[in-house]
């Protein structure tokens, strides 16, 4: 018997089942070299531009490690070339930035032990470090759905250009992960208790929702994206300041929405209020004890999600908050190996992307049932196995 176990929680995988699940991942594997008729990401170097296209609109771009590794080596290369002074990255297609990692492979190979679930999030995780650490100017057109890994390829850049189309979400406590790529990092230098809010509900923002939040540091409208990249790609020698003036110019001609007020403007002292508890099960007292409308919604969204998640990742905010990116991916690397042992990664993408039936069994079912010692386990070092930057 194969058993997952994390938390002292044991979910046997018979060996047909083992033997069904290898024969799942080797058939998504074959499929995928098979179908890519198109490479995977499209690497060109336009002026003195660098620009990346995740190149996989049909299921709205999400990340291979084919795609992080070759999107790695490339910005290695640039961040190191004369003639390079910038870096753009976007999404192929009219619907996706990057919808995330590709979630349902992970999970086939974690189920069977494949050194594919620790690979893809240790260079997953390079990357984000490597765009957060890059010396040259980063732009992400976050031009629709940024999820997830989409997130992580985009946030920790310079620049990050929203426009109406896009829609901003870390649903990961739905699916029994946490909000990864960096979540520990810069959610919580959001303002108030605003990236704990998002961190735990999955809460979708839109438009220039995604700028108001600090997610994006510009808005332009969707239509004027490629005059922006366009005149991007023109610059001579640009300073960051130079590109600030570029993307602050298109800013202000892009008036869409620019009277509506921020989605959560009402609610802010709420989530502040509500958010502020030390533990999950404090912040679920508080929603219910309040007794608003928007209490109420918040409270049944937690009551649906990991309650193992939930307590992962309240501590993973906690602790993100003092520490530095580099020292917040090698935590989430630990938490993700930690996840990858349990039970609630693979029910919650059975439940959410696989049946699709919404109705996730958890394992604990209930906050009371995860202690603090069996989280305070997930953050411990993997030793040598540890990642490192």
């Amino acid at each position: 018997m194969l058993g997952c176990n994390i938390l002292g929680h044991e979910c046997p995988l018979s060996l047909s089942s083992r033997l069904r699940t290898l024969c799942r991942l080797q058939r998504i594997q074959a499929h995928m070299m098979s179908s890519q008729v198109e490479p995977e990401v499209l690497l060109e170097k336009m002026g003195r531009a660098g620009v990346i296209t995740m190149n996989r609109p049909k299921v709205l771009n999400a990340l291979t490690m084919n795609m992080i590794q070759q999107i790695y080596r490339q910005l290695k290369q640039w961040e190191n070339d004369s003639e390079t002074d910038i870096v753009i990255i976007r999404g192929a297609g009219d619907k996706a930035f990057c919808a995330g990692g590709d979630i349902r492979v992970i999970t086939e190979a974690g189920k069977v032990g494949d050194p594919l679930a620790q690979e893809f999030f240790r260079e997953e995780y390079i990357l984000n470090n490597a765009i957060g650490t890059c010396r040259k100017p980063y732009i992400a057109l976050i031009d629709g759905i940024t999820m997830g890994g989409g997130v992580g390829v985009s946030v920790h850049g310079r620049f990050r250009v929203a426009t109406e189309k896009t829609t901003f979400a870390m649903p990961e406590t739905a699916i029994g992960l946490f909000p990864d790529v960096g979540g520990g990092y810069f959610l919580p230098r959001l303002r108030g208790k605003l990236g704990l809010f998002l961190a735990m509900t999955g809460f979708r923002l839109k438009g220039r929702d995604v700028q108001r939040a600090g997610i994006a540091t510009h808005f332009v409208e969707s239509k004027k994206i490629p005059d922006l990249e366009k005149e991007l790609v023109d610059l001579k020698f640009p300073s960051a300041e130079d590109i600030t003036k570029v993307l602050d110019t298109y800013q202000a001609k892009s008036g869409l929405d620019s009277e509506k007020p921020f989605v959560l403007d009402k609610h802010m002292s709420d989530i502040d209020r509500l958010f502020s508890s030390s533990s999950v099960e404090g912040i679920m007292q508080n929603l219910k004890a309040d007794g608003s409308e928007f209490a109420k919604k918040q409270a049944e969204t937690l009551s649906k999600m990991s309650p193992t998640s939930l307590k992962i990742t309240y501590k993973q905010q906690q602790a993100g908050a003092s520490l530095s990116l580099q020292d917040v991916l090698v935590m989430e690397y630990r938490l993700t190996q930690a996840c990858m042992k349990g039970c609630d990664f693979y029910e919650g993408v059975r439940a959410v992307l696989v049946d699709k039936d919404q109705n996730p069994v958890w394992n604990p079912s209930r906050l009371e049932e995860v202690s603090d010692q069996r989280v305070d386990q997930c953050f411990l070092s993997l030793g040598e196995k540890d990642l490192t930057l």
